[in-house]
């Protein structure tokens, strides 16, 4: 009986060995194939997302550049605008002086207030 006692706790020891063979302190103990399939599992899903962030990355910069070359186009256009009115005010003034120097005193009041007057009528009509 002694016997039968001694074969049980022992096939009960190897049997629990089986069981719980891969149980440590503090948790499981994964075999080194099954822990290298989940190590490249989870290299392949950080490779994926990393793709997927440089592509979104890749399109942001592209918009970006586009965006920054068209308001690059548009400030040069306005910039050639302003030079083209500078020029044309400049052009007037320059005749602005020529009128005011030439002429006479009663000749530059009815000048001044025609232009006056035809600002008035332009801004009661236009509003």
């Amino acid at each position: 009986m002694l016997s039968v006692d001694c074969d049980l706790k022992l096939m009960d020891r190897n049997t629990r060995a089986a069981l719980f063979d891969g149980i440590e302190e503090g948790g499981i103990r994964a075999s080194s194939s099954y822990s290298h399939e989940i190590d490249e599992q989870e290299n392949d899903r950080a490779i994926t997302g990393l793709q997927d962030r440089v592509s979104m990355l890749k399109r942001l910069s592209g918009d970006i550049n586009e965006e920054v070359e068209g308001h690059s186009r548009m400030l040069d256009r306005m910039g050639n605008d302003m030079d083209t009115s500078r020029g044309v005010l400049s052009g007037t003034m320059d005749k602005f002086k020529m009128v005011f120097e030439k002429k006479s005193s009663r000749s530059m009041f009815t000048l001044v207030a025609s232009f006056v007057v035809i600002f008035l009528v332009i801004y009661y009509l236009t509003r």
